[in-house]
């Protein structure tokens, strides 16, 4: 819908105007449609800092600025109705500085749409489709912080139905994100207790972040309707599985052909193919920072035995980075395993297309593929390790020049002191006692 007028003879009484955070978090303004002229044609501001709020609530900088305001300024043609309140269109905005009309350097999706637009001088037109596994958690006191799994049978992977789903929950999130226009096209129960995925269909670069953004906000919210927490989080349960989110993606001419297919290959991959996925595992140490966001994702690293370790590829390997699907033709593709789901989408698939585009302006080569079950071959083979800790990734981000060029100083060095402060508190958190340690030691030492 592009006018106020559809959206009043749809029903639509507000507009919710959206954008996403530095963590990937929803923030936002509900506008009376029948008042929204100014807020349509001017946007509506927003104190800065928001950018610079941590999931505690801390504002952890921008004070050096004296929290200005920048504006959201609303595209009526991302307006979608929402299935949860059928009198609600979702807007998506953009983030401007008030003093200059710019993008703002701290808006990710900003950045998505300027590698697309990068990409596309060259002919390039890139086309992303992600994976989203989560949870479905319960308040309970016998959970770790409260929570555990709210499904915790053995072993529902892959299937579907009321085994799967006993409560139609699932099945519910799916329609929903179906009426909401997200491109829902299968879900099934996945390995863990009450891990689930749904898949999104693949797309613009822009307009699929942007769907993948919508729905992990929807999904947390119909879980809270039943009472349960959703979660995307690498880890939520101890001894169980671990959630990614996994990032397929080509690149395709004006006319959506798909270039990285080139049968006159051997192994039908073009050269820009090889190019882009080359910047990939030449910029893998410094994405993990925005790939993994938080401590939890490096549990999933350490634990997971699908969550890949060192920066390599191969052809339809799963233990692998990076890895070439096995189709050809115009489903030629790679998928980037390494995500965590809490990534926000906007930076994972910014970081991901500013990687791709220096591989292909510079030019460079794979290294040779994986094969088999690589962590048991020669470790000269496996590839640079990837970082195995938040702080280790921030530095690994911070030093690489060319890609924080690419994404933008001021939004990659925002991103990285909000993290640095969440990586202080967790450290200030494991200097606290534990249960563990009294009953280890008080009684016998």
């Amino acid at each position: 819908m592009t006018s106020v007028k559809e959206l009043e003879a749809a029903g639509v009484r507000i507009l919710r105007l959206v954008y996403a955070d530095l963590n990937g978090i929803q923030r936002g303004k509900d506008v009376a449609l029948a008042k929204s002229d100014h807020a349509i044609e001017h946007g509506k501001p927003f104190v800065e800092a928001v950018m610079t709020i941590d999931l505690r609530h801390n504002i952890v900088c921008g004070e050096q600025d004296g929290f200005r305001d920048f504006v959201a300024m609303p595209d009526l043609s991302t307006a979608r109705i929402s299935p949860l309140e059928p009198d609600v269109a979702l807007v998506m905005c953009s983030l401007i500085e008030l003093s200059s009309g710019d993008p703002s350097p701290l808006d990710a999706r900003a950045a998505v749409q300027r590698l697309s637009q990068r990409l596309q001088s060259h002919g390039l037109y890139p086309v992303i489709a992600a994976e989203l596994e989560f949870y479905l958690l319960e308040h309970s006191p016998t959970g770790i912080g409260g929570l555990r799994p709210c499904l915790q049978g053995d072993s529902g992977v892959y299937t579907v139905g009321t085994t799967a789903d006993p409560g139609g929950l699932i099945r519910r999130m799916f329609d929903a994100c179906d009426a909401f226009g997200l491109g829902p096209t299968a879900f099934s129960h996945e390995y863990g207790h009450a891990q689930f995925e749904i898949n999104l269909v693949h797309g613009d670069a822009l307009e699929t972040t942007d769907r993948t953004f919508l729905f992990k906000s929807l999904v947390k919210e119909i879980a809270a309707i039943e009472g349960l927490v959703a979660t995307f989080i690498g880890l939520p349960a101890d001894n169980d599985e671990c959630s990614g989110l996994h990032l397929h993606l080509s690149l395709n001419d004006e006319n959506g052909r798909n270039l990285f297919d080139d049968p006159a290959q051997a192994d039908g991959l073009a050269i820009v193919a090889r190019q882009f996925a080359a910047g990939i595992i030449d910029h893998a140490r410094a994405i993990t920072g925005v790939l993994n966001p938080t401590v939890n994702a490096y549990k999933r690293i350490a634990l997971g035995g699908l969550s890949p370790k060192f920066a390599n590829w191969g052809y339809d390997n799963r233990l692998a980075m990076l890895r070439f699907c096995h189709e050809r033709g115009p489903a030629t593709r790679f998928e980037i395993r390494s995500g965590d789901g809490s990534a926000n989408p906007y930076l994972a698939t910014a970081a991901t297309l500013a990687a791709g585009l220096d591989g292909i302006e510079r030019g460079l080569e794979l290294p040779s593929p994986v094969t088999g079950n690589p962590y048991e071959g020669p470790d000269e083979l496996l590839g640079a390790p990837l970082p195995s800790s938040l702080p280790d990734a921030l530095d690994a981000l911070e030093a690489d020049v060319t890609l924080v060029g690419l994404l933008g100083v001021g939004l990659v060095s925002t991103f990285v002191r909000n993290k640095r402060y969440e990586v202080a508190r967790w450290e200030a958190e494991l200097m606290r006692l534990t249960a563990w340690e009294i009953d280890e030691y008080a009684e016998k030492l």
